[in-house]
């Protein structure tokens, strides 16, 4: 109305100045150009222009300069990107908790009641969670669903279902979504409700917690060996539970052989012992006794172990591969029925398969030999001193070990294989002590020189 009214107001202006001048010029002429005409002018034109005035609020309905529009969208862009990076990191200077990341979404809200750019906030909320330790907790992310204005993106008719009602909004509440399937958060019927208010029945993001509905009890309990998401703190449980999971026997036997303990010398320094856990299973102990005394054993590791972000390390008693001179096959009467045989799930079967004549056999299959695993460990500490430790605990239940000898073979594992969400510590077998590597150094050289002399005493032999 305001706009109106000045527009009449300019146009009645424009038709009356022309009238105005024409009879100031009249008025000169018949009094003989003596009058104070300059004056009459002036002032008529002066309330001319007085009366065409626009306040402040109309201004915004011109158009304005470039300069002036870049200056205001780099100022917008400034005090955005100040306000969405800073307010995680204010609300969590002193404790990253579930509390202060439920505070800075709680200042978003309140600040503006049209929640403008509430896309980009959550987007930077979804990338601070793991920060903040709240990731898998359901109870945020629907918090942060309810930043969303409701009923505002609702499609009204088909066609705005058709091409995809407000898209960017979708895109990010289905980015909220995915991020959910990622960390294996079921939803719950608050985000239904939620999702139905801010989106309605057909959007995109319904659809998707219709999908994570139907599939996600389908592969909740697909993996046989799950792994919990909070991994013991304790090194000697979170052993054991590595080595059961690498084992997989049940009949095998977890023995801790040494507990972590600080050990106070005769100066007086404090050392710190680390913890010992080894696992062994009767066929193990079986073929360990099995084993030719006269042929070494190796220690061999550290092999890495990955449990979702953390890395364990551990080692092997093996002994080198049978050669193909002295390996014994056992024969298995097929109508053998005992402990080891059963008629529903035999050990050895004879079938005499028809071939088709277009089955091609051309492809190779590489059969790589390895020898056999006696025993597993793992430790705080991969020195040579420790692991021997390991090895006279062995002895207690397989007295064999005392007549094989046993060589190391130990390697620096990586230091980069550590746990990402804890601080750079020393991994259990990563860092070896310069004596370590004297000592794989001098097996090899050892090795060598024997392979060398049974060389040259065969030579002699051949010779004689």
């Amino acid at each position: 109305m305001n706009s109106a009214h000045i527009l009449l107001r300019t146009q009645c202006v424009r038709c009356v100045t022309p009238l105005v001048r024409t009879a100031v010029r009249q008025t000169a002429l018949s009094n003989g150009g003596t009058t104070h005409c300059p004056t009459l002018t002036s002032t008529c034109v002066q309330q001319a222009h007085r009366a065409f005035h626009i306040s402040s609020g109309n201004n915004k309905h011109w158009p304005a300069s470039p300069t002036s529009k870049a200056n205001d969208e780099d100022t917008k862009k400034e005090k955005s990107l100040v306000g969405l990076e800073d307010l995680f990191e204010r609300a969590g200077k002193e404790a990253k908790t579930k509390a202060t990341f439920n505070t800075a979404v709680d200042v978003f809200n309140k600040r503006d009641k049209r929640k403008r750019g509430h896309v980009e906030f959550i987007y930077a909320a979804l990338k601070k969670m793991p920060e903040f330790g709240v990731e898998r907790d359901i109870a945020v992310y629907n918090k942060i669903l309810d930043v969303f204005p409701k009923e505002v993106f609702v499609p009204q008719n088909f066609i705005q279902r058709m091409f995809n009602h407000y898209p960017r909004q979708q895109e990010c509440a289905v980015q909220v979504l995915e991020q959910m399937e990622n960390h294996g958060v079921m939803p719950n019927v608050e985000t239904k409700v939620l999702l139905m208010q801010i989106f309605g029945p057909k959007g995109h993001p319904v659809r998707k917690y219709q999908r994570m509905l139907y599939w996600f009890p389908k592969f909740k309990h697909a993996n046989p060996f799950p792994v919990p998401h909070q991994l013991p703190a304790d090194p000697v449980d979170l052993a054991r539970f590595s080595l059961t999971r690498i084992a997989n026997d049940l009949d095998a036997r977890v023995t801790v052989y040494q507990m972590p303990y600080t050990d106070i010398t005769e100066t007086g320094e404090e050392v710190q012992e680390p913890h010992i856990v080894g696992i062994q299973s009767p066929d193990q102990q079986s073929l360990l006794a099995k084993h030719n005394p006269s042929k070494p054993v190796f220690v061999e590791g550290p092999y890495p172990l990955w449990l979702r972000k953390t890395c364990v390390y551990y080692y092997l008693l093996k002994a080198d591969p049978v050669p193909p001179e002295e390996k014994v096959e056992e024969y298995i009467d097929p109508e053998l029925v005992g402990p080891e045989q059963c008629l529903h799930y035999p050990l050895w079967v004879d079938l005499d398969l028809q071939v088709h004549m277009g089955d091609d056999f051309s492809f190779d299959v590489d059969n790589l030999e390895e020898g056999a695993v006696y025993a597993m460990c793992m430790t705080g500490q991969g020195d040579q001193a420790t692991l021997a430790r390991w090895i006279s605990g062995l002895q207690e239940t397989n007295p064999i070990l005392g007549q094989i000898p046993t060589l190391f073979r130990l390697e620096s594992g990586p230091r980069e294989l550590q746990d990402l969400t804890a601080a750079p510590q020393r991994p259990s077998g990563s860092d070896m002590d310069s004596e370590q590597h004297g000592v794989e150094y001098e097996h090899a050289a050892e090795e060598d020189e024997q392979q060398q002399q049974q060389q040259q005493h065969g030579g002699q032999r051949v010779k004689q």
